[in-house]
């Protein structure tokens, strides 16, 4: 039942005038303009919160328009920087031209890691659909490779694949990998994925689990009770947890900007009471903050991708006192 009345009111809200689809958008995007996002940042850091901010695009058809995101991201190091925020930054490769040109795709992306390199500043990888999986691995491995380490990626629990790129980065990295895992925004075909809630939690919490064991930092981002209460578990056998030194003898050096390990990790506008609760206990919280012109494009490919935010959309316009962000 919850799934079809969430295909309702997707179906819905993408049919909405821009603007009421901008007033459901509004508390999961932090605005246009950079200025947009550091006046969230500033709010939130009150709630002991840290960020990776995202600078909102769709795929790019040119190389020229990859400058518009490495400027914007330029712009937006010193943004952090000037106004003293915990932030990092995340990227997708494809608005670099990764798929356009990989040879100019990876130039840009390492310019700009070697940037926010320059400024104690972490850069995360956001994984895309299946398409650009292996070119977002092979691109950490080849910078790591080069010395540049500030840089992980993301995988989704989802894919079949996953357990296995895990062991392939912990052969490559050692304790210099860093992921963020979470159970995967894009709807992948079956052949390649698993579809159903369970599995892909069931899933999910097994990619976990070899992270964990792997001696990896692992960033937790999911809004899944099961998820987080597996992480929990989890942390608890390996003996981790707030204010507590990394005790696995497999982890990497403390990484500035990071957990004993590990963090939690949200999207804006989304179970704020857990994220505080969380908070609230010592454990490391990162909110993911995308903004940019290209919010309304940003919205509906969502929506489309995951139908069932409709009912998190539902409950924003019916119960907002509900969900404070």
């Amino acid at each position: 039942m919850t799934g079809w009345f969430s295909k309702v009111v997707v179906g819905m809200t993408i049919r909405m005038p821009k603007w009421f689809v901008g007033w459901v958008s509004r508390r999961y995007v932090a605005g246009n303009t950079i200025a947009d996002a550091v006046k969230v940042m500033q709010r939130l850091s009150k709630e002991n919160a840290c960020f990776t901010v995202d600078v909102l695009g769709e795929e790019i058809s040119t190389m020229a328009e990859a400058q518009y995101f490495y400027d914007e991201y330029a712009k937006l190091i010193t943004a952090i920087i000037e106004n003293d925020l915990d932030s990092n930054l995340s990227i997708k490769p494809t608005a670099f031209g990764l798929l356009i040109n990989r040879e100019k795709g990876y130039q840009n992306i390492r310019n700009l890691v070697q940037m926010a390199a320059q400024n104690d500043m972490f850069v995360r990888l956001d994984m895309e659909d299946h398409r650009v999986t292996q070119d977002t691995i092979d691109v950490v491995v080849d910078l790591h490779n080069e010395g540049i380490t500030n840089v992980g990626t993301v995988y989704q629990g989802r894919l079949f694949r996953t357990l296995g790129d895990i062991d392939y980065l912990e052969q490559q990295l050692g304790p210099g990998a860093d992921y963020r895992i979470c159970k995967g925004i894009y709807l992948e075909p079956e052949e390649i994925s698993h579809t159903g809630y369970s599995e892909i939690v069931g899933a999910t919490n097994a990619s976990i689990d070899r992270m964990l064991s792997a001696g990896a930092y692992c960033a937790i981002a999911s809004h899944d009770k099961p998820v987080i209460d597996h992480a929990l578990s989890a942390l608890e056998s390996y003996k981790m947890g707030p204010g507590i030194d990394d005790p696995r003898l497999n982890a990497g050096k403390p990484r500035n900007g990071k957990g004993p390990g590990y963090e939690f990790q949200m999207l804006l506008g989304v179970r704020g009471p857990l994220r505080r609760k969380l908070a609230a206990k010592g454990h490391r919280t990162r909110v993911y903050i995308p903004y940019g012109e290209k919010w309304y494009e940003y919205s509906i490919r969502r929506l489309k991708e995951n139908p069932t935010v409709g009912a998190q959309v539902a409950k924003a316009f019916l119960m907002p006192w509900t969900n404070r962000p």
